[in-house]
């Protein structure tokens, strides 16, 4: 199966990302794990340009997410999958959609477009989106990188716009509570994914 972990920085994404490739990997799976943008040495680069680099504009920042994505999907996601392997993704096309789609208003359906070209229409068996409010997110960050530094209006755009992704895709986006305790969201992640393993 492949599962995407999505929500504002500090939501507890990558951490319950990490109970579950764990969880899985205690079942005797075999689980790839990785992380955007990342996850290869040219998506380690981009990630380098992403959140260290200059400003820069928001079809700029779009097409830079796509073409780290485009690496992931071809070469760590697609082959894993065809050996049998588990995925569990910090993030995937749904960031580019709340992000750049609908805070940066670039689109959702262009943006949509975009990434299913760049990924060849890979898409995740299902998305857990991890929710907490902007306020108690940013609290949890040190604001290290250029995105984690945008407005606090931002951030709330951003919120809104990944809510507002769960209602257009509610078969594929599971919203939990990022509030709860982490190993007990952990459990209770575990259980909404049963049907797919």
């Amino acid at each position: 199966m492949f599962v995407t972990f999505e929500g504002l920085d500090g939501s507890g994404k990558s951490t319950q990302a990490q109970l579950l490739a764990d969880a899985l990997r205690g079942q005797g799976r075999d689980v790839v794990a990785t992380r955007e943008p990342g996850g290869t040495p040219l998506g380690e680069q981009v990630r380098q340009i992403l959140l260290d680099g200059h400003a820069m504009v928001p079809w700029a920042e779009a097409a830079l997410f796509a073409a780290a994505r485009a690496e992931l999907a071809e070469t760590v996601i697609v082959p894993a999958l065809q050996a049998g392997k588990d995925v569990v993704s910090d993030r995937y096309i749904d960031s580019s959609l709340a992000y750049q789609g609908i805070a940066r208003d670039l689109g959702v359906d262009r943006i949509l477009r975009l990434n299913l070209e760049a990924t060849r229409g890979v898409l995740p068996d299902r998305t857990i989106l991890v929710l907490v409010d902007p306020e108690t997110a940013r609290a949890r960050t040190r604001a290290s990188d250029r995105i984690e530094r945008e407005s606090a209006e931002f951030h709330a755009a951003v919120d809104d716009a990944y809510r507002a992704l769960a209602a257009m895709f509610p078969n594929r986006i599971v919203a939990v509570d990022g509030t709860t305790p982490p190993k007990e969201l952990a459990q209770k992640i575990l259980g909404r994914l049963r049907d797919l393993s």
